[in-house]
């Protein structure tokens, strides 16, 4: 069992080596080598590039119940000015997986302490943030081959106060699909418009008109959000562009509403192309950022022993628009994922975010004491 110490020293140690996702080396090693000076008998590691899967032995075991952590950082330039900043230039543990993965690290060294009947898995995850490591992991095998019967997760949330937990049943983040959408026309002289096809033009229509997929098409009791990141074209003021690329994303909150808004984007795309005499090209990458889903009935026995526990604060919140790659395996494995409050001043991916250290010892007993309560 690790002390509250123990914790914030390991926490600080991984935030000063956020790695980008598949790339997360030194924190595979670090990772690595906490586990390794834990207790041995009823442990085994499995790894698989930075991937790493710890189980827990139980002692009759009858089903296995999984904790998930994400591993990697992200291309942020860290401003907070800590004694512990990143040594990493332009790159910050910014979105709180240095204490996703140590909090990891107590629960397991508290289930070696306190073995359960059942077994249990703990997934140090690469890539959440860019390519979906959970999608990959899973669909490679290298998760998928293990029989888990229920997997759980937890993000800090900034805009919470420290240690008060919340989570609701149903849709708790929203899918997010990335797109890329080229208009292809013909360069011209500005003098001379008629012989060109002015894709400035057409990308422009385009981003003004999809809005109305959100209020035209989308029931208006259903969310998505259309968000269009970067409009790149043109290399002189006197000449008519024949190429315009467009980047952004398309979120929503249920998986029907997220196919509808990309299909109808498609059509859109295509239609605009016809009117001005482009070609057009749409890129979408949904990858395994689908809605994060949680489980009913676990989630209800979830939040009923959060409300029962009095050291514990529990709050049911809403659902957002961030995006978690975690509903991947919510989509394969009944599960639930929750916010554990950390009383940031700064937001999730702010180059000045510091969450509350003194939350660690807590999460860390807190989460274990639920994932005991599953073992009956």
């Amino acid at each position: 069992m690790f002390s509250k110490e123990e914790l914030i020293k390991i926490r600080r140690e991984l935030h000063q080596i956020p790695e980008i996702g598949l790339k997360e080396f030194k924190t595979h090693d670090y990772l690595i080598a906490v586990l390794n000076s834990l207790p041995q008998e009823h442990l085994e590691i499995k790894t698989k590039d930075t991937a790493i899967i710890v189980t827990v032995k139980g002692k009759n075991p009858r089903k296995t119940i999984a904790w998930r952590t994400d591993i990697d950082g992200l291309p942020i330039k860290e401003e907070t000015g800590f004694p512990f900043e990143s040594t990493h230039e332009g790159f910050m543990h910014a979105c709180g997986h240095d204490f996703h993965m140590t909090i990891a690290l107590g629960l397991i060294a508290r289930q070696l302490e306190n073995r359960s009947d059942n077994n249990y898995v703990f997934f140090f995850q690469p890539a959440e943030e860019n390519l979906s490591g959970a999608e990959i992991y899973y669909d490679n095998g290298f998760l998928k081959d293990i029989e888990i019967d229920e997997i759980y997760a937890l993000h800090v949330a900034p805009q919470l106060k420290s240690n008060l937990i919340g989570t609701l049943k149903g849709t708790l983040f929203a899918g997010a699909c990335r797109f890329v959408v080229t208009f292809k026309g013909k360069d011209g002289h500005a003098a001379f418009p008629h012989l060109a096809n002015d894709t400035i033009v057409a990308a422009s229509s385009f981003v003004q008109q999809v809005q109305s997929i959100i209020s035209r098409n989308v029931d208006p009791m259903e969310s998505a959000v259309i968000t269009f990141g970067e409009f790149n074209s043109g290399t002189a003021d006197n000449i008519v562009s024949g190429k315009a690329v467009l980047t952004g994303t398309i979120r929503a909150l249920t998986y029907e509403v997220n196919e509808l808004t990309k299909t109808r984007m498609k059509e859109m795309a295509k239609g605009i192309a016809l009117s001005y005499g482009c070609e057009v090209d749409i890129v979408l990458d949904q990858k395994g950022y689908i809605p994060v889903v949680n489980n009913t009935e676990l989630t209800s026995d979830f939040i009923e022993f959060c409300e029962t526990h009095s050291e514990i604060e529990f709050l049911e919140v809403s659902e957002t628009m961030t995006a978690e790659d975690f509903g991947y395996l919510l989509s394969k494995i009944p599960g639930t994922m929750f916010w554990y409050g950390v009383d940031s001043e700064y937001g999730l991916h702010h180059g000045k975010f510091n969450p509350d250290e003194n939350t660690l010892d807590r999460a860390v007993n807190s989460v274990h004491d639920f994932l005991k309560s599953r073992d009956n």
